[in-house]
């Protein structure tokens, strides 16, 4: 039923949780897994250190994606990935297009009232925008 899943992830104890999940569906279904982190370029102000903090943002997406990969792999399945910038809920709809994924899980951090309206959600925005089934985990507020 699934062939290709796709997994954003921020590098939160969330998505670690959230790809325990999706391990679980790509056993279920021998899938192949796409790792995916989008570093926010859209909260980033001007000036000179921006092309700092772009980088800084690219490296540690590198690492994210590479043990959520190593991850993958030492269960035994096929894992693919990517880091790219700009909008998150944007860049994970156009790379689930891309690779042709036919589920996405991702976890949510279950914000409520003003934080919510104010911060948004990724995991909302990909749920409202996606051709394909969204998985959520609903990860525990940390307090």
């Amino acid at each position: 039923m699934y062939d290709e899943i796709l997994f954003p992830t921020d590098g939160s104890d969330g998505a670690a949780v959230a790809l325990d999940h999706a391990l679980e569906q790509a056993e279920a279904h021998d899938a192949g897994i796409h790792v995916l982190f989008v570093a926010n370029t859209t909260a980033l102000g001007g000036g000179a250190v921006e092309g700092t903090t772009v980088e800084s943002l690219r490296t540690t997406g590198e690492q994210v994606v590479a043990d959520a990969v190593d991850r993958i792999t030492d269960a035994g399945l096929v894992a693919e990935s990517g880091v790219r910038e700009g909008n998150p809920y944007r860049e994970i709809i156009d790379y689930a297009d891309e690779v042709a994924a036919d589920m996405i899980v991702m976890g949510t951090h279950g914000r409520r009232g003003l934080d919510r309206y104010l911060l948004g959600s990724v995991t909302e925005k990909v749920v409202r925008s996606s051709d394909v089934p969204v998985l959520t985990i609903r990860v525990a507020d940390e307090e």
